[in-house]
């Protein structure tokens, strides 16, 4: 038996919904990458773009388990001196969904 390869020209992309209400950020951010990789298909080659599109609704309704809400720590930087910012998974949530 020989071996598929895929190419990127044979590859069907398809749309998956996620619903992450109650679930924990880890869980769904795992799935959602397990199908944007294209691994959940049995034609998966890793030198090809094989993965699914995806939709994740009710994301503001995401679990954090244990004391992530308060010690997870999200950084950007402004790329000028000093322009490195810092904030917890609280403040990034109450930006977001106000």
């Amino acid at each position: 038996m020989k071996t598929f390869m895929q190419k990127k020209e044979t590859v069907e992309r398809g749309w998956y919904v996620i619903d992450a209400a109650g679930k924990p950020l880890g869980r769904v951010a795992t799935k959602a990458a397990h199908i944007l990789r294209g691994k959940h298909k049995p034609t998966y080659t890793p030198y090809v773009d094989c993965g699914d599109n995806v939709i994740i609704i009710n994301a503001s309704k995401v679990i954090l388990t244990g004391n992530k809400l308060i010690d997870k720590k999200y950084y950007n930087h402004s790329g000028y001196p000093g322009g490195l910012r810092e904030r917890n998974a609280k403040v990034m949530i109450r930006k977001s969904y106000g």
